[in-house]
């Protein structure tokens, strides 16, 4: 379930399958984090693939109760955690973590230049595992830079006026 309303856009259902036929047998057993988590649409779809945990960061409290809604409506409670904060501010919300989170899951408001800050903050949090892979659906019109300090673009994928983009750490 969505919230009523523009302000939360869900991922496109042939983008979403797309994504997780990449991702394919790299799910299972992995800690997902999903950033503009909006629905929870990305996170929840990875449990379903076996993902052991899934973190949830967003700050519009409408799609918050929608995650916490959809979360409990598959009863997995037990093995997510939903966080109100503000991304583009830090991720100071994920220090108290116990382990590193193995995929990422970034979906911003589209042109919003959200992409930038927010790949800064996760690598600045320190919650990436080692190997992990970030996953990032974004507009076009704003693209990633092909290597930042920490992270690598390995993978792209354009769907329409939407990419799909693949990182991960650089060793």
């Amino acid at each position: 379930m969505a919230p009523v309303g523009m302000a939360t856009r869900p991922t496109a259902d042939r983008i979403k399958e797309s994504m997780f036929n990449i991702l394919a047998g790299s799910i299972q057993n992995k800690r997902v984090l999903d950033l503009f988590a909006g629905t929870g649409a990305l996170g929840i779809e990875a449990m379903s693939r076996g993902a052991v945990s899934a973190a949830f960061v967003e700050q519009a409290k409408a799609a918050l109760s929608a995650i916490r809604r959809n979360i409990r409506n598959l009863g997995l409670e037990s093995q997510t955690r939903v966080i109100h904060w503000n991304i583009l501010e830090n991720l100071n919300c994920l220090i108290s973590e116990q382990q590193a989170f193995d995929l990422v899951f970034i979906d911003p408001p589209y042109e919003t230049n959200a992409v930038a800050p927010a790949l800064a903050a996760l690598v600045s949090c320190g919650a990436l595992a080692h190997g992990a892979c970030v996953v990032i659906e974004h507009s076009a019109r704003e693209p990633i830079v092909h290597s930042m300090d920490a992270l690598a673009l390995v993978d792209q994928r354009r769907f329409g006026k939407t990419l799909v983009s693949f990182m991960e750490p650089m060793l």
